[in-house]
C-alpha cells in the first residue's frame, strides 16, 4: 500500500472500528502490553496532576495512565473508540474523554504530562508543526511530553521515527530528551522541560 501524503481523515479511524472493535490489537498484544508497561516505568514522576492523552483510542493505556494521574482527558477522533473507553473506564471519576481531531482542536487547561503514544505519524509535517504548537502552548512549566511510535514499515504520512525526530526538533527550545528507548518494535522518548530538573527526572 502508498503512503498517505496528508494527516489521515477521520472517515480512516471510523472505517478501521466499524470493521473491528479492536483493530490494533490493544487488548490482546504481547507488544502492546509490553510498550505500555515500559510508558509507564519510563515516567519521570510517581504522580500528575493534570495529564492529556492524544489518541486515547478504546482506553487501554488511559486506564493504566489513570492510576499515576490526579486528573486526566484522553482525546481521540473515533466515536466507536470513545464509547469505548469511556465504558473501560467508567468508575475513574477523575478521567475524561472528548472526541477532538488533533492538532485543529485542542482541549482547554495545562497540563504536567502529555502522552503522544502511537499519535504523531499519522499527521503530516505542518500538522506536526501545529501540534507542537499546541503542546507548547498547554504544558505547565517543567511538564513532561512521552512520544511512542512504531518503528516499522507503516503508510501513514511519516514514520516513527519521522514523527518522533520531528517533535524533538521542533520542542529543543523548551524540551529536551531525558529519556530514550530503542527496543526491535517501538522507541520511547521521554523529553522534560529546559532547566526543569536534572538529566534523572529529578529537580
Amino acid at each position: 500500500m502508498s503512503r498517505f501524503t496528508a494527516t489521515l481523515p477521520p472517515s480512516y479511524f471510523d472505517d478501521q472500528y466499524a470493521g473491528n472493535p479492536d483493530p490494533w490489537q490493544f487488548t490482546a498484544s504481547l507488544y502492546e502490553r509490553e510498550k505500555y508497561a515500559a510508558t509507564l516505568a519510563a515516567l519521570p514522576r510517581p504522580r500528575y496532576a493534570s495529564a492529556l492523552e492524544v489518541g486515547c483510542s478504546i482506553g487501554v493505556l488511559t486506564e493504566a495512565l489513570a492510576t499515576r494521574c490526579d486528573a486526566l482527558v484522553g482525546l481521540d477522533l473515533a466515536e466507536l473508540a470513545l464509547i469505548q473507553a469511556r465504558e473501560r473506564c467508567r468508575d475513574l471519576g477523575h478521567v475524561r474523554f472528548a472526541r477532538a481531531q488533533v492538532p485543529g482542536q485542542w482541549p482547554d487547561g495545562s497540563f504536567d504530562l502529555i502522552v503522544l503514544s502511537e499519535v504523531v505519524y499519522f499527521l503530516d509535517a505542518g500538522d506536526v508543526e501545529r501540534l507542537i504548537a499546541r503542546v507548547k502552548g498547554s504544558l505547565r512549566t517543567g511538564g513532561d511530553v512521552v512520544l511512542v511510535h512504531w518503528t516499522g514499515e507503516t503508510h501513514y504520512p511519516l514514520s516513527g521515527d519521522e514523527a518522533a525526530e520531528r517533535v524533538i526538533a521542533g520542542t529543543r527550545t523548551f524540551l529536551r530528551p531525558i529519556r530514550q528507548t530503542r527496543t526491535d518494535a517501538y522507541r520511547l522518548d521521554v523529553l522534560a522541560g529546559i532547566g526543569a530538573r536534572g538529566t534523572d527526572g529529578q529537580p
